[in-house]
């Protein structure tokens, strides 16, 4: 690790390892749990890292190690079913109780001294907020990284299948656990097969193939869209951050598949007058614990130290730090969005992009989305190795997608904030799915995806039907003699289960019907920009080394 992250600051101790300890859940199954700690006399704080994914590789290097090496007990647990700890695991029903029960065992440990923080990503963030929703006393800092509160919008949106992060999600439950090798053959297994299982008639089942066993949350969580089904009661965290208290961290990518989690768990925390601060890098869900590692490690030992230890040192001056893609580099903000100000613009028949408002409802460019040909997915929030972004070029080739460019830029445009779309669409079916994506296009014509959103439409007869779409929250330099590009076209499989046009579940439908789609003029896309200037980053004492867009960093935010 120290070798691929040269970054990393220099340990402080030495690191001790209890490994195999059996702590009882609320229900008395016992939860397999390794202790790490600092070889050194003294009182030190201690972290609670629960996991699906078992305890070994990467998290017993990243988390158990390195944070032992700071100064800090780290537990790290395998949640029910997972990791050989007892009892069968659930995406959701569990972690709060056993959550408390954890808690319950660390205050009968001679070692631990009272105050607590946790720490870890993803669905090691939903653990977080389980626990905090109804923290205890000896909590006094999380730190939430690309993480998840609603396992609902992990999986659907707007009515639509997220299906290949869905199929990631369940290979990842099912087999990181077990080990590297077992992961790494079941992603191999799931690529390979990935084609025939999201082009399946019906998708319902169709992943056991795939996955190479049944898994039965899975076929739960595919068949169950509405947020407000019963299935899912229970499931949301979100109250934990409307009344939380204690000091909080986000960190999250522009890219990352749960960005849109990380921007709602914010703005639910400034609203509850909670102490926060947010992190937004040139990352994806992965690479912000691979290239992004180095600064992900400093901004959470920073924040924990600060909360934990009463050291702020390495605390940055400002709320918010953005890094902004297109060669803006890093911004330090007082808070997020930095402006409310946002400008419309609008497509027109001829294929260009504006700021003048039309005057009009009239039809404007149509498509034929084919669900036995659906349009392909490029880039983008997903978890595999082909998120982020991406050349465009040949996915605007197609016939099914619609395109409208703005002129060159005689000036930089920044835009910072939530990215928004508002559709005007008929259909001949009564059913489409829309995708909208915002795209940088440079001097040379390449079309780089930035952000995007699907919506869900239900139209009557020849009248349009309105949607608003998020296209999630981004931080992007458009440079002089650079172009924006609104994309719209019927979908993106197979990051979204193909709408089969007829308004049956795209899970269960055995026959598809090709819809034409008819863009209106009064649809616009809706840009934060026009935001007061922001200041650079300042100088701040942080652990030694780069951040991610320093001369050799991970992941300068000019390669986007």
């Amino acid at each position: 690790m120290r070798a691929t992250w040269r970054r990393l600051p220099a340990r402080r101790h030495a690191a001790g390892w209890e490994p195999g300890l059996t702590v009882p859940a609320a229900d008395g199954s016992p939860l397999v749990t390794d202790h790490y700690f600092p070889r050194a006399e003294g009182d030190f704080p201690t972290l609670l890292v629960r996991s699906p994914y078992g305890r070994g590789l990467p998290w017993s290097p990243m988390y158990g190690l390195l944070f032992a090496e700071q100064g800090f007990h780290v537990v790290l647990q395998s949640c029910r079913g997972t990791g050989g700890s007892g009892g069968a695991f659930h995406l959701w029903r569990n972690e709060a109780a056993d959550g408390r029960a954890a808690v319950a065992w660390l205050r009968r440990q001679p070692w631990f001294n009272g105050t607590l923080g946790t720490v870890g990503p993803s669905y090691l963030g939903y653990t977080q907020w389980a626990l905090a929703l109804d923290p205890p006393p000896e909590l006094k800092a999380m730190v939430v990284q690309v993480g998840l509160h609603d396992p609902h919008a992990l999986f659907h949106a707007d009515g639509a299948l997220r299906l290949e992060n869905t199929l990631a999600v369940g290979a990842g439950m099912t087999y990181q656990h077990r080990g590297m090798v077992p992961f790494a053959k079941a992603t191999l297994r799931l690529r390979r097969r990935l084609r025939d299982v999201t082009t399946a008639r019906p998708l319902r089942g169709a992943q056991v193939s795939a996955l190479g066993c049944e898994v039965p949350w899975l076929d739960e969580v595919m068949t169950h869209p509405e947020p407000d089904d019963p299935y899912w009661q229970g499931a949301s965290t979100a109250g934990a951050a409307e009344r939380l208290s204690v000091p909080t961290a986000l960190i999250t990518g522009w890219h990352d598949a749960l960005a849109g989690q990380t921007f709602e768990q914010y703005g639910r925390l400034r609203r509850a007058g909670c102490e926060t601060a947010l992190l937004a890098g040139p990352w994806t869900h992965t690479s912000a614990l691979q290239q992004g590692w180095p600064e992900v490690f400093a901004e959470s030992l920073a924040w924990l130290r600060a909360h934990l230890e009463s050291d702020p040192s390495g605390l940055r001056p400002t709320a918010v730090r953005a890094h902004v893609g297109g060669g803006g580099g890093p911004r330090d903000l007082d808070a997020w969005p930095p402006a409310p100000a946002a400008t419309a613009w609008f497509p027109t028949p001829e294929g260009h992009l504006t700021r003048q408002a039309p005057t009009d409802s009239l039809p404007l460019a149509s498509f034929r989305y084919d669900p036995d040909d659906p349009t392909p997915s490029v880039g983008g929030p997903l978890l595999s190795p082909a998120a982020g972004p991406r050349d465009n070029g040949a996915l605007e080739a197609r016939d099914d997608v619609l395109t409208f460019t703005g002129p060159p830029l005689t000036e930089p445009l920044e835009i910072l904030g939530p990215v928004s779309a508002r559709l005007s669409v008929s259909t001949d079916t009564g059913h489409a799915d829309v995708f909208t994506r915002l795209c940088d296009v440079d001097p040379r014509g390449r079309s780089v995806n930035v952000c995007d959103g699907l919506g869900r439409l239900r139209t009557t007869g020849p009248a349009p039907g309105r949607a608003d779409v998020e296209m999630g929250h981004t931080a992007h330099r458009f440079a002089a003699g650079h172009r924006l590009r609104w994309q719209i076209s019927g979908g993106a499989h197979p990051r979204y289960a193909h709408s089969p046009g007829t308004g049956e579940s795209p899970v269960d439908a055995t026959a598809f019907t090709p819809v034409r789609i008819t863009l209106h003029t009064d649809s616009a896309l809706t840009l934060p920009h026009g935001a007061p200037p922001v200041r650079p980053p300042q100088a701040t004492r942080r652990p030694r080394g780069r951040t991610a867009d320093e001369p050799g960093g991970p992941e300068a935010p000019a390669a986007r």
